[in-house]
């Protein structure tokens, strides 16, 4: 797929991050798009940024608020787009949307360990299911399935259990992986492309709270568990408040967000050019492809205090 002008793009997780930039970037390409999120208002700013510059006539940017974990709020989206863009065909699928959290079988709730799976992995299966009948009717078409470096190395430093997230990231990668040669069997026209970010500048973990807790705080399990990470990390946290611990958070979700070697903007782009150059593996930011190279090369020692110190040391990275 060399260009995406009058071809139609459904976005998962189009309200911010990743997903908000690549529906900038199509649309400035002339792509029609359709968005989700579970958040109207957050979908509704996309839009307007969309629209800053005139759209060319005849384009469509549609929203539609949807739990990607949910399979019936996935056929209602479908529905409504059928309706709203006026076609029985897509030619971009970008299941994009994920959360953190839920990290440790041990200290985290079976709960908030199934909702960061189920979007994150759940959301992307449900989204292939849901939506390739309207992939398999266009003349081409593409799936991107966001997966992470976390596909293929299961840890974000030594301090923090990340067991949810990792799982659902493997299962990405695995699943789009296998998929390759089922559509080369079934559906030839039809590719698709796993992707694999290192640290982006997106709103994920202040967003991932929204979305666990309902708020921006963390509760007192998390708490807990931020205690315990700044512990792994030598620092002394006995004479520190609760109220010093939150706002700790707070710093690292800011951190993560204004202070990573890529920015959303420019994971977009690397993962449009990716697709047009009909790449299937498209690493995302210098930091994905160094930590790659090192994993392939030591596999052994990818779990070690000194590996994670070698990475941390080579990228500059504020993750763990």
């Amino acid at each position: 797929m060399k260009d995406f002008a009058g071809k139609i793009a459904v976005i998962t997780g189009g309200g911010t991050g990743m997903g908000r930039e690549l529906a900038r970037q199509l649309v400035a390409e002339g792509c029609n798009v359709a968005m989700c999120d579970v958040s109207a208002e957050a979908m509704a700013e996309t839009k307007r940024l969309c629209e800053v510059e005139k759209l060319p006539q005849g384009l469509r940017i549609t929203t539609h608020v949807a739990d990607v974990s949910i399979e019936d709020h996935y056929k209602r989206f479908r529905d409504e787009l059928v309706e709203q863009q006026a076609t029985d065909k897509i030619h971009l699928l970008f299941n994009n949307a994920g959360i953190g959290g839920g990290g440790s079988l041990f200290t985290n709730t079976r709960e908030q360990w199934e909702r960061t799976f189920n979007i994150c992995w759940g959301g992307v299966y449900l989204g292939v299911r849901t939506f390739l009948p309207l992939l398999v009717k266009a003349d081409e078409a593409h799936i991107v399935n966001t997966s992470s470096v976390n596909g293929f190395w299961a840890s974000v430093g030594m301090g923090v259990s990340h067991t949810a997230y990792s799982a659902a990231k493997f299962a990405v990668k695995g699943f789009t992986e296998a998929m390759i040669n089922d559509l080369r069997l079934n559906a030839p026209h039809v590719k698709c492309s796993v992707v694999m970010p290192g640290h982006i500048g997106t709103s994920i973990v202040s967003n991932s709270r929204k979305v666990q807790n309902g708020a921006d705080q963390l509760n007192p399990d998390e708490l807990r568990q931020a205690r315990q990470r700044l512990q792994g990390q030598g620092i002394d946290v006995a004479g520190m408040s609760d109220a010093d611990i939150q706002q700790l958070a707070l710093d690292r979700a800011r951190i993560f967000h204004d202070e990573a070697p890529t920015s959303a903007a420019a994971a977009a782009k690397i993962i449009l050019n990716g697709v047009k150059a009909d790449r299937w593996r498209i690493l995302v930011g210098d930091d994905a492809h160094l930590l790659d190279e090192r994993v392939r090369k030591t596999p052994e020692q990818a779990y070690t205090p000194e590996f994670y110190q070698g990475i941390v040391a080579a990228t500059g990275w504020k993750v763990g």
